[in-house]
């Protein structure tokens, strides 16, 4: 299996219009959705064999989920279904088209009651990689079955990806985030992080890394990859995105320039064209390059921008074809330009 996603799959309830807060949006429309969700469908888009898994509630909703998993092309034999649970659920307000505001349904999550001894073993030892974010490092069961997936899928070879995912509100206090952000990142060989995560995880301002501030976003990335992992990614919405490698490259590589509808989930869809990318071909350590890492962000980049132009995330993510068909488009010089 090339990727398998493990964590969340809820219903994210998307608001009526642009340009309001949580309290003011006139109505929401449910949508699937959660991080490592979006990433697995947005992987089989394009052309990778992903998997899922997680857990969702006995329900309508949660066999839903599950049914548009598996009629866009992701294994889906890792979700288990709870009876005492139901599916989480997300609201979601967007001040502007770049910002969103969430508030989760999770008291608890069937997400979070997902347990070791319901792990697919044998699905986890196929993985050529295994992604997964924070919010399933913020409740138990769910904590110590990431962690066992995490160990399983080492011992299996697989490259490991963190999705820092930061959400204030599925968290007891901002402390007890860092604690377990922090304890996770040197297990993992790659972090992704935005602009605000970067700031909260290494101190500094977030508006220094929007600017792209290159010696700014050079010294706190590398202080993650000193932790551990080989590669920090730092997406930078608007302002594309940045890596830093424990052997001492980083590179800025601009976004392109679109008309965006919906932002919600471009990172998701960003991580998917990045994993795919590195491990297509030789080993995913020898794609570790400037040259090659240039281009990989610019597909991933790539991958992001057209996800942005739709709303809803699942119903926006590319195909393959589409996002050849828009990198050809594209300025062949745009990764070697200043910011």
């Amino acid at each position: 299996m090339d990727i398998i996603c493990l964590g969340e799959l809820l219903v994210d309830m998307f608001p009526a219009e642009v340009g309001r807060r949580l309290t003011e949006v006139s109505a929401f429309h449910p949508k699937p959705g959660g991080a490592p969700a979006n990433a697995a469908v947005a992987a089989a888009r394009l052309g990778a064999r992903s998997a899922f898994i997680g857990k969702v509630g006995d329900e309508a909703f949660g066999h839903h989920l599950v049914s548009v998993l598996a009629e866009n092309g992701v294994d889906v034999r890792g979700v288990r279904f709870d009876p005492e649970a139901r599916t989480t659920m997300a609201f979601i307000a967007m001040p502007d088209e770049n910002t969103s505001e969430f508030v989760f349904y999770r008291n608890p999550g069937a997400d979070t009651r997902l347990r070791v001894e319901e792990l697919d073993r044998e699905l986890l030892q196929s993985a050529r990689v295994l992604h997964f974010g924070s919010l399933s490092l913020s409740e138990e069961p769910i904590r110590s079955a990431a962690w066992e997936a995490l160990r399983i899928a080492r011992a299996a070879g697989a490259l490991i990806s963190f999705d820092v995912n930061y959400r204030p509100t599925l968290w007891k206090s901002p402390s007890a985030a860092l604690e377990q952000i922090r304890g996770m990142i040197p297990h993992a060989d790659l972090v992704k992080v935005n602009e605000v995560e970067l700031a909260l995880l290494v101190g500094g301002r977030a508006d220094d890394f929007r600017r792209v501030d290159l010696a700014q976003l050079d010294a706190a990335a590398g202080t993650l990859v000193r932790q551990g992992p080989q590669l920090c990614v730092v997406t930078l919405g608007p302002k594309g995105s940045y890596f830093c490698t424990a052997g001492g490259l980083s590179g800025h590589v601009p976004a392109f320039r679109v008309t965006t509808v919906d932002a919600t989930g471009c990172g998701d869809a960003f991580v998917a064209g990045l994993l795919w990318q590195l491990v297509q071909g030789v080993g995913w350590q020898e794609q570790l390059t400037a040259p090659r890492l240039h281009q990989i962000l610019r597909y991933a980049n790539a991958v992001g921008a057209l996800t942005a132009q739709k709303q809803g995330v699942i119903p926006a993510l590319p195909t393959a074809a589409e996002v050849e068909a828009f990198l050809a488009q594209a300025a062949p010089d745009l990764t070697r330009k200043a910011p």
